[in-house]
């Protein structure tokens, strides 16, 4: 099966058809650096992490995420705290980059920022004036959303539809609610830059725009986000670029991931995680805690499209579903120095052929290392690992060292020397006849996921997986 993709244009899973197989280009809007990223932040820098694995062992790509330093949240963050915004989005940038990393998120080809490209936003804003579809007014250039006829054909509604509850500005200067802002003025105490309408600073639109433009041409084959960029922020960028690349397409495939909500364990449902209630979960205070791999695992639990029900149990259960992936690795030998040679697995690159879904890539992940666990012979075994491990690599797991990752155990999970001890006191309880005390140990290691398999080397232990854990 070839790549398919969902495209919020057209609403339809479409076969992915690259303009060139050999530069595949692919643009996701990145974070606005004011503050420490959320995971809401961290699903859509996950979610195309794993699109570009897929895509770059079939294509060349160059893939670019921006940084927005520049932007009234970084102003505001800026002067609070008596500083430059230079300094501001410093700060949090080298915060998002070390976060992500921890993540298993690699970093883009390309990840330009606002500030390098202003002449080039000046350029375009100034083309489309020409053209008819801007206008200044007050020191503003405002978009003249009428001179686009499609306007609307991304989110799907019409013009009113778009303006009902949104939020637009309603500002004497604007011919008509709907249009939005592609240059502003700047007081003395803001950032600002010379333009032909005066001294200001851009709209945030315009900033993707320009930047995707400069570094990956006038149609993208890929342009990715969160859903809830769709209206105003992509639909303002199809306006723009077609606009000012006389009706050429900006983006050929739209992806959207869903939003994130955050439920406290015992509670009924999930809400969409807002500033506003104060469920916000940073990133940097999950890694405290648990290690990034189990933070990546769970953001790859839904489908990207849908929704996230976001809980502290979840990462609990991904973190033990993790130890039960790096098991049999740990037990097995003979695969590390081949594993890259070895094909993943069809099954579970079918899976992420199918609009990236990850939920059934990893329950084949699943199934390959249940089917490795019940092996005995080392060779078979170790094509086996290699195998799950070249699979895992797609989604950005089971990086670590096998032995490495169970001595970093939180939340309950397994620490291999507790379980040798245990082992070895069974061991001994045996010796001594005493079967009691045996059996008791061999009860609470089964209580702790672990299964004590008895042959004629002594007993050997490994992870149960789901399937022997469920109840009956």
């Amino acid at each position: 099966m070839s790549l398919h993709l969902h495209n919020t244009l057209t609403r339809t899973k479409e076969p992915f058809t690259p303009l060139d197989p050999g530069r595949v280009t692919l643009y996701v809007c990145g974070p606005t650096v004011y503050n420490p990223p959320h995971i809401g932040n961290a699903r859509p820098a996950v979610i195309f992490d794993v699109l570009v694995r897929l895509l770059r062992t079939r294509y060349g790509v160059v893939y670019a995420r921006n940084i927005t330093d520049v932007d009234d949240k970084i102003n505001a963050a800026a002067a609070a705290a008596s500083e430059p915004i230079s300094t501001v989005a410093e700060r949090y940038a080298a915060v998002y980059h070390a976060d992500m990393a921890a993540l298993g998120v690699q970093p883009p080809d390309l990840e330009p920022r606002a500030t390098a490209h202003i002449p080039a936003m000046i350029e375009m804003i100034t083309g489309l004036v020409e053209r008819g579809h801007a206008y200044a007014a007050e020191g503003h250039v405002l978009f003249r959303v009428a001179s686009f006829p499609q306007y609307g054909s991304l989110s799907r509604r019409d013009t009113r539809q778009l303006l009902d509850g949104a939020r637009v500005e309603v500002a004497p200067y604007k011919e008509d609610a709907g249009d939005f802002v592609l240059w502003k003025p700047s007081s003395t105490e803001q950032p600002g830059w010379d333009s032909p309408w005066g001294r200001g600073r851009p709209g945030w639109h315009i900033e993707c725009s320009a930047m995707a433009a400069a570094h990956l041409g006038t149609t993208i084959d890929i342009h990715g986000g969160g859903h809830d960029l769709i209206f105003p922020h992509h639909e303002n960028e199809i306006a723009q670029s077609t606009c000012a690349h006389d009706g050429q397409p900006f983006a050929r495939y739209w992806l959207h991931n869903g939003f994130v909500n955050v439920r406290d364990d015992g509670e009924a449902a999930a809400v969409k995680m807002s500033k506003s209630i104060g469920n916000v979960v940073l990133v940097n205070d999950l890694l405290r805690h648990v290690p990034g791999e189990a933070v990546r695992l769970a953001l790859m639990t839904a489908h990207y499209r849908q929704p996230l029900d976001w809980s502290p149990s979840l990462l609990t259960e991904c973190r033990r579903k993790l130890d039960r992936l790096y098991n049999p690795l740990r037990r097995w030998g003979g695969w590390q120095d081949r594993w890259r040679g070895v094909p993943p697995s069809p099954e579970l690159l079918a899976a992420l052929d199918d609009d990236l879904n990850t939920p059934r890539a990893l329950a084949v992940l699943f199934g390959l290392a249940r089917d490795l666990n019940k092996l005995d012979d080392p060779a078979a075994a170790a094509g086996a690992a290699a195998e799950l491990r070249s699979s895992a690599e797609f989604l950005g797991l089971l990086g670590a060292d096998p032995d490495t990752w169970f001595t970093q155990a939180t939340d309950g999970s397994v620490v291999p020397g507790e379980i040798e001890a245990l082992l070895a006191a069974r061991t001994a309880a045996r010796q001594a006849r005493d079967f009691r005390a045996a059996d008791r140990i061999r009860d609470e290691l089964a209580a702790r996921g672990v299964v004590i398999e008895d042959g004629p080397d002594g007993p050997q232990w490994r992870l149960a997986d789901a399937q022997e854990t469920e109840s009956p």
